[in-house]
């Protein structure tokens, strides 16, 4: 089965010097590929054109004649910017035209338009934002909400739990994946009503319920899953952004210190690598947008040609194993039961 992926070509901070470079790599990675890019003709072709790609034949260009900015206040990306890059891109997937789309767009403005235009699973409240983080395993715990619901009541959490468990098995591969529920302790008797029942409700239901876990958990890979509100997740996503790029440029200014440093640096160049490599979390860009009738990937607006590239590895992954069908007969089979 072949799998077409839309790509919001204009979107994120580098547009189409990224997006259209990156599809062109991913397409020599997979034959059973088709890829749609959404934009400025001209610009995608300009960029096209100096690509080294023996793929053509499998890249189609859509039109759409503006872009939403990440700094576009929702209600215009949702009501005036209707030919914008990233709406037709979306519509693509409602229209069954693609699979999956990839924008590194407006967060906000992707997951309303996203939820306009698709709608919500059966059964599924609030769609949640869920990505990988890179825990001291070397591989990532995938982690939601991350933005989307700064206000949950506890069968939302209970909902972003399933959710992902679905999501988890689909993407990376793990069969039974354990769920943790992010707390300020471990013990049952901590945190507030809404953590409180929450707990209580995980652990009446099917899934790999661990119990609570704290922040540390997170980076230990204590469970595959931490579930959360939008407002806690969010939080502990930038902070966690912020102390990794704190730390790596401290590291960087105590070796250029003096000439002896600069010397360490070198002896030290492998294990740094080796550490850079484990912690990148371009090799972990591409956040999924949980609960829609459609599969919905948002990379980094930084991201870059290699960053992206994961991004679309996620997109392609959630498609080709039917992911959005699958959580939905999860759903209904909660329901039933």
């Amino acid at each position: 089965m072949s799998v077409t992926l839309a790509i919001d070509a204009m979107g994120g901070d580098h547009g189409v010097v990224v997006t259209v470079p990156a599809a062109c790599d991913f397409l020599e990675k997979h034959a059973d590929v088709k890829i749609a890019l959404v934009g400025d003709p001209d610009l995608i072709k300009q960029v096209l054109d100096k690509s080294s790609t023996a793929h053509a034949d499998r890249i189609h260009i859509i039109p759409a004649s503006e872009v939403v900015l990440m700094d576009d206040p929702i209600e215009v990306a949702l009501r005036r910017k209707k030919d914008s890059s990233m709406r037709v891109a979306i519509e693509q997937v409602k229209e069954g035209a693609a699979d999956a789309v990839i924008s590194s767009g407006n967060t906000g403005a992707l997951m309303a338009i996203s939820r306009y235009i698709l709608k919500t699973l059966e059964g599924v409240d609030r769609p949640a934002i869920a990505t990988a983080i890179p825990n001291e395993l070397g591989g990532g715990t995938t982690m939601l909400d991350l933005g989307a619901n700064a206000d949950c009541e506890p069968m939302h959490l209970v909902q972003f739990a399933q959710m992902a468990n679905v999501m988890v098995q689909v993407v990376d591969g793990k069969k039974n994946p354990s769920i943790g529920l992010l707390n300020i302790g471990e013990e049952v008797i901590k945190g507030n009503e809404v953590v409180k029942q929450t707990s209580e409700l995980l652990r009446q239901t099917h899934l790999n319920f661990y119990g609570n876990v704290e922040g540390n958990d997170i980076f230990k890979g204590t469970t595959d899953i931490v579930v959360c509100d939008g407002f806690v997740g969010n939080v502990v996503l930038k902070a966690s952004e912020g102390l990794a790029k704190m730390m790596s440029g401290m590291i960087r200014e105590e070796f250029k210190r003096s000439l002896m440093t600069r010397l360490m640096a070198i002896c030290a160049m492998v294990p740094l690598l080796r550490v850079r490599k484990r912690v990148d979390h371009r090799r972990y860009n591409g956040a999924v947008l949980l609960g829609l009738r459609g599969c919905v990937i948002k990379s980094h607006g930084s991201a870059d040609r290699f960053a992206f590239g994961f991004a679309l590895e996620r997109a392609y992954e959630a498609a080709k194993n039917r992911m959005v069908e699958r959580i939905a007969a999860a759903f209904v089979v909660e329901t039933k039961e």
